[in-house]
């Protein structure tokens, strides 16, 4: 089986705010221990966190070498002060702050960095996000700082202007990248940059009544073809489900994620050799 490229251990695919909760006063080993059984159970023993801000990212991986799984974790991700990020991680508002919280990630014993850069879906509107991000020579400094301190760098990003600036400044991992243009998607063929395009999150929806379904489908099938563009133009694809998302579950999400990724690439021995090809690269990395 493929390794996790991309997961949050702290949410439990139901509802983020009661997950959250439940490490208010102290972490919880048990409900750590029954993630990471149901990634064993799935035959998974390589994990790679996004972060959150109380520390059970980082206790998940103190707990899964006995189940068989590599963790890899960046401790919290870092966010510019009013912009999203807050339920992962931390906020900074000036670059000597940003430094010092990459030095904090390395005082945790964290792996590499997670950058977020652009707002969420809004699943109601196609083409919509919660937030158009930062600006271009915010995310190229974030990503600079990061490398020039020795980390890879993870960046939570979506839309076109976003990515590119991302993509520009050398990061290591695109997570998400929904709605990118053809020139976007050429940028990132002809860069070193491994995208995981996290198709569950949006995949599943379609089997509830949050969103409106036509809207959910839209950003789906965008997102898929745009999957078939890169993957035609040669750019590196790994396979991260965003596991602990709304019904995306720790375990299941990446076999749901493989199969997304299935439709958009039919040819299983292509996909599975790019996928692999990427894990490799991103277990080096990070």
């Amino acid at each position: 089986m493929f390794g996790e490229c991309h997961a949050h251990m702290i949410m439990d695919g139901v509802n983020y705010k009661a997950a959250v909760a439940l490490h208010r006063e102290e972490i919880q080993d048990p409900v750590i221990r029954q993630r990471l059984a149901a990634w064993r159970e799935a035959g998974v023993s390589f994990v790679r966190d996004g972060g959150d801000a109380r520390g059970v990212c980082l206790r998940a991986r103190e707990l899964a070498p006995e189940y068989g799984i590599d963790y890899r974790t960046p401790a919290f991700a870092i966010h510019k002060r009013g912009h999203y990020g807050g339920i992962v991680g931390r906020a900074f508002d000036s670059w000597q702050e940003y430094r010092e919280l990459i030095k904090e990630v390395g005082r945790q014993g964290g792996s590499f960095i997670k950058i977020m850069i652009s707002g969420l879906m809004d699943f109601n509107t196609f083409g919509a996000l919660s937030e158009p991000g930062l600006k271009a020579e915010e995310i190229r400094e974030m990503i600079d700082l990061a490398h020039q301190a020795g980390f890879a760098v993870m960046a939570h990003g979506n839309g076109a202007k976003n990515v590119a600036a991302a993509l520009e400044a050398g990061v290591d991992t695109l997570e998400h990248g929904n709605y990118l243009t053809g020139e976007v998607l050429s940028q990132l063929a002809e860069s070193r940059t491994i995208w995981i395009p996290t198709l569950a999150p949006t995949g599943n929806l379609l089997g509830s009544s949050r969103f409106p379904r036509e809207s959910v489908k839209k950003i789906l099938e965008c997102q898929m073809r745009n999957v078939q563009k890169a993957f035609g133009l040669g750019a590196r694809i790994g396979l991260g489900s965003d596991a602990g998302a709304y019904r995306v579950f720790h375990g299941q999400g990446l076999l749901d994620e493989y199969a997304y990724l299935r439709q958009a690439i039919p040819d299983q021995e292509a996909l599975d050799g790019v996928l692999l090809e990427a894990e490799a690269e991103i277990r080096r990395l990070f």
